[in-house]
């Protein structure tokens, strides 16, 4: 079924033409990706699509019925209610029939049989088939499969969202939108303020999604996940592709092969013509002929030079010296804040020419490791040795080097003020600051010029040891390609954090994890990761299995021998260790969320929006490790009682 057409849609900024002639069409259950550069216009068209924005000409045809769901870039939810009321709002319809259901029921109740009673049974049954059919029974299951999904869990359901952080308020959003299933889903980033294990269950939920689905999307392995077409929009324009985003890749790589060798070929043949023209005009004998073959040039419709796109920037790492085999060692280290530990027992060695892609959910510590390994943050216990001749070249996620009240060409020359004019123009040119743009302030870029502006002072570090902070955050979908193309070539060594899954399989050679009890090694990219990763956990539950058919086995059968006594009682004794344990570590944890809550009270945080929001990332992860241990304090407890 068709639930919506674009039809020859053009838009104008002012004189500036910003889309042309758009065609697109959505179908039941389609899965499109929209991609392009940062700037081509995708939010623009997603906009415009949605309803909240007007075009110049052309048409977008929708049948009354078909629902849109819209959520912009970056969009919070904002709402004085607390996070469960505001996600039951979404089924006020399905609480009106539950209430209409229970009206009837007390007329039924209070009526005679009749003709009365007969028309409130009728109307009851067609409106109970609506509440059924509506979800009705299973609404408040769905809101909880939607928050647990989304990370918000039960303890979370009183909070008032007024209270939450920008990253937190994002994720409500999405929730509210994901429980509303309209017909058609729109969603422009919605992977930003997700970690990789939030992504997965996105992936999961979007591949079962009942409505067609739209999406803007820098995340590739997201999209190869989800999408089945791809329209691509460049020079103002829409073209269409089959298959996910790697299929597209790859077509667009053969049209372009297929379009050159079209065009090469066409050249060859004017330039024949054009030699015979000029040779046999002149001559009395050869002149018709040649009259022949002008007049079949003329004729000729003559192809374009197939473009390969916009201009890509220009990227390439290198460095001054060579750093020794050891590179970096961390010993029993613990990471944090002077009241908030983050993480501890961390253990890992990096050697020269090693690729790291350093993992874990949000508010585990990730930054807060890499900086303290720059020493911005300083060590709790434990540390931190350098190698021979290492050289860090750091890149900060939210570039907070950079000097807002400078322009672009003044940030560049004055890391490197020996250099000249002329080559920092040419660098920036590499990165795309060409023209006007050099004399741009750095307050004014976007967040993808000021990441390109980042990547341009790193490279000219020629550092032997790179530490990137989410390197690809606010890169376009080509300036992701490329950065991995010269971190790929790069001699030195990579220590970087990501949720780019995509991104981690083209860089890594190795991931380690990062938990609040400290990290684990994995020996490959990021499949190998998550492959390794399932395995663990498919043998910690065969085992977890064993145990208690085991001890179900044993305490089924009269212990008679002393062995077996002993061994039960063995088995008792690291229970109870463990609940103990538990215990300790969950009141560590109340103090530890109790002084977090204090620091969200005081002035001077409470008016410092980055720093609520890390505080508020904190608590997040301080409330999951409380939920794990919450159920596994119930499962030990269990079997002591067995």
């Amino acid at each position: 079924m068709m639930l919506l057409q674009v039809q020859q849609l053009t838009k104008y900024f002012g004189a500036e033409l910003i889309l042309s002639n758009i065609k697109l069409e959505i179908q039941t259950k389609d899965r499109i990706a929209l991609v392009g550069r940062n700037g081509a216009g995708k939010s623009t068209l997603l906009k415009m699509i949605a309803g909240h924005l007007s075009y110049d000409s052309g048409q977008i045809v929708k049948p009354k019925d078909v629902s849109i769901g819209y959520l912009a870039q970056n969009t919070g939810l904002e709402s004085s209610l607390c996070i469960w009321d505001e996600m039951l709002s979404v089924f006020d319809y399905i609480k009106k029939m539950e209430e209409n259901l229970r009206n009837i029921e007390l007329e039924l109740a209070n009526s005679s049989h009749g003709e009365l009673t007969e028309k409130l049974l009728r109307e009851y049954d067609q409106l109970q088939l609506k509440f059924e059919e509506a979800g009705g029974y299973q609404f408040e299951s769905d809101i909880r499969s939607v928050l647990h999904g989304l990370r918000f869990y039960e303890q979370d359901y009183t909070t008032r969202i007024a209270t939450l952080s920008g990253g937190q308020k994002t994720r409500l959003a999405l929730a509210k939108l994901l429980l509303t299933k309209p017909d058609i889903l729109i969603l422009d980033e919605p992977t930003n303020h997700l970690d990789i294990e939030t992504l997965s269950w996105l992936e999961q939920y979007l591949v079962g999604y009942p409505g067609a689905i739209l999406i803007v999307s820098h995340d590739r392995y997201f999209l190869d996940k989800i999408v089945t077409q791809v329209y691509e929009l460049s020079m103002h324009e829409l073209k269409k592709y089959y298959g996910n985003y790697s299929k597209y890749l790859a077509q667009k790589a053969e049209n372009y092969e297929r379009e050159m060798k079209l065009y090469e070929k066409q050249q060859d043949e004017v330039a024949k013509l054009q030699d015979f023209i000029q040779r046999n005009l002149a001559r009395a004998s050869t002149t018709k002929r040649a009259q022949s073959r002008r007049k079949q040039l003329e004729k000729m419709q003559l192809m374009d030079r197939p473009a390969s796109g916009d201009k890509s920037a220009s990227i390439s790492f290198d460095i001054e010296r060579q750093s020794g085999n050891d590179v970096l060692k961390v010993k029993d280290a613990a990471i944090g804040y002077e009241h908030t530990p983050l993480s501890k027992n961390i253990r890992f060695s990096i050697f020269r020419g090693d690729s790291i892609a350093l993992v874990g959910p949000n508010g585990v510590g990730k930054s807060t490791l890499l900086k303290t390994i720059i020493k911005r943050i300083a060590l709790l216990s434990g540390e931190v040795d350098y190698g021979t001749n290492v050289t860090i070249g750091y890149y900060d996620q939210e570039q907070a080097e950079l000097s807002s009240n400078k322009t672009v060409l003044q940030e560049l020359w004055d890391h490197y003020p020996l250099k000249e004019e002329k080559e920092i123009r040419t660098m920036l040119g590499n990165f795309l600051f060409s023209g006007d743009d050099v004399q741009k302030s750095v307050s004014t870029l976007s967040g993808g010029e000021k990441a390109r502006l980042a990547l341009a002072i790193l490279m000219l570090e020629q550092a032997n040891f790179l530490i990137l902070d989410e390197p690809t955050n606010h890169l376009d979908l080509d300036s992701k390609e490329v950065l991995e193309n010269a971190l790929v070539d790069y001699p030195g060594t990579i220590l970087f954090v990501s949720h780019d899954r995509y991104f981690i399989n083209r860089i890594a050679s190795k991931v380690v994890e990062l938990s609040p009890n400290g990290t684990i090694e994995y020996l490959g990219d990021y499949d190998y990761y998550v492959e390794k990763k399932a395995e663990m956990l498919e043998i910690a539950r065969l085992d977890a299995e064993k145990l208690q058919q085991k001890t179900r086995t044993e305490s089924r059968t009269t212990k008679t021998s002393f062995q077996q006594d002993k061994e039960t009682k063995r088995l008792e004794r690291q229970r109870k260790r463990r609940v103990e344990e538990i215990e300790e570590r969950l009141g560590i944890l109340e103090e530890n969320m109790t002084e977090l809550e204090e620091l969200l009270c005081r002035p001077d945080i409470f008016e410092d929006h980055e720093k609520v929001m890390e505080i508020n990332e904190q608590i997040e992860g301080i409330k999951k490790e409380m939920d794990q241990l919450l159920e596994e304090w119930e499962e030990v407890s269990e079997l002591l009682q067995e």
